[in-house]
């Protein structure tokens, strides 16, 4: 794994959103995807680098990270490139992408609002199986 592999900024606390990264971890083939807390010291400095994220609150994927042609994706966009790397029968629900992105990220906020409710809350970030620990930049 390198230290330009993609990074996934995730809600730490939200208990869908950590589902979610175990679910993708589950299905990583390559095994390089990173992951860090929107939280934490790394997401604070992707931010800083991309001011139109300063009130995000939304899986964010960053493509080289640190690096000049550092890109981010937010909402839906950023579920698509998820897809994307995972591959095989993920890239299936890229057929969604059909959907206006207006509309597909405003069904994404709708949901962001309730997420709480629907997956519950966790008073920290849980700390990740040791297996895996090294896949995630604030935990490593």
């Amino acid at each position: 794994m390198t230290a330009t592999a993609p990074v996934l900024l995730y809600d730490g606390v939200c208990g869908v959103c950590n589902r979610g990264v175990r679910i993708i971890l589950r299905f990583d083939r390559r095994g390089t995807l990173r992951f860090a807390a929107l939280d934490g010291e790394f997401a604070r400095g992707v931010i800083a680098r991309h001011p139109e994220l300063q009130d995000v609150d939304s899986v964010v994927y960053v493509t080289d990270p640190g690096l000049p042609g550092e890109t981010v994706d937010v909402q839906s966009a950023a579920m698509f490139r998820v897809a994307e790397y995972l591959g095989g029968p993920w890239r299936l629900t890229l057929a969604a992408r059909v959907i206006p992105r207006g509309l597909r990220d405003w069904a994404y906020a709708r949901f962001a609002t309730v997420r709480y409710r629907v997956g519950g809350q966790y008073d920290t970030c849980p700390i990740p199986p040791p297996e895996v620990r090294s896949r995630f930049i604030d935990a490593a």
